[in-house]
């Protein structure tokens, strides 16, 4: 049974099922969140906006208080209502992408850091480009994910889950080509190796991304994806039409 066919049963308490839609709203407003973090990262980056990077780190507490509170409603939803089938499956996965969302929080103000020491550098830096066209994909995925979880959608969950792919190929031929500069030019070494951490962190928020898009899956089909291939990914969401 799907989560879609299920997920409307109606319970003994009106206040069970208010409690399980709350702590979807409150993924969400987390997600929403951690979006701006990302966001605000990678413009601070680019931009040399020391200002804006400082302004994103300081949110991180807040998006560390939102992951405890929500585990903290998902521990005492289980404890108080034993829940089966596809409430628990709602449970388990929001708890599992609360904790994706609060490391891709990681990564933006790790970005944030090396945004600070870049603009401090001063001078042109090379490999922005790069951070543009990755941080522009990984945004994508991380807002298409977050939408995938407001409508319960498994073909898009799939289709964030399939751009990690063109994320990983993209980072690699950025690798390559930021080592052959610093190999050409020593003097670069110093911001070459910001901006390879900035990509390094964007590759991650990809990984999270494509995490939370299976967890997302497992909830409207029942099955676990994490560690399956593309095709059984397609394969399980096929199944869920």
């Amino acid at each position: 049974m799907t989560y879609e066919q299920d997920h409307h049963s109606t319970h003994i308490s009106q206040k069970f099922n208010d409690e399980l839609e709350q702590i979807r709203t409150h993924l969400l407003t987390m997600g929403g969140a951690v979006e701006r973090q990302v966001n605000d990262a990678v413009e601070a980056l680019i931009e040399g906006d020391t200002e804006l990077a400082e302004q994103a780190r300081k949110n991180e507490k807040a998006i560390n208080d939102m992951e405890l509170m929500i585990d903290e409603q998902c521990t005492l939803i289980i404890a108080r209502r034993q829940p089966a089938a596809g409430d628990l499956r709602l449970i388990i996965s929001v708890s599992r992408a609360v904790n994706d969302l609060e490391r891709i929080g990681d990564e933006s103000n790790r970005i944030c850091r090396h945004a600070i020491e870049l603009a401090e550098q001063g001078g042109k830096i090379h490999g922005y480009q790069e951070v543009r066209h990755i941080g522009n994909l990984v945004r994508d995925m991380l807002k298409d994910c977050l939408t995938a979880f407001a409508r319960s959608d498994a073909e898009l969950a799939y289709k964030v889950a399939k751009q990690d792919k063109e994320v990983d190929q993209e980072y690699r031929s950025a690798m390559r080509s930021l080592m052959t500069y610093m190999m050409e030019d020593p003097r670069a070494i110093s911001s070459v190796m910001n901006v390879i951490w900035v990509l390094r962190s964007l590759e991650r928020i990809g990984d999270h991304s494509r995490n939370m898009a299976e967890h997302l899956i497992y909830l409207v089909s029942g099955t676990d994806v994490r560690h399956s291939s593309l095709k059984e990914i397609r394969k399980t969401v096929k199944g869920t039409e």
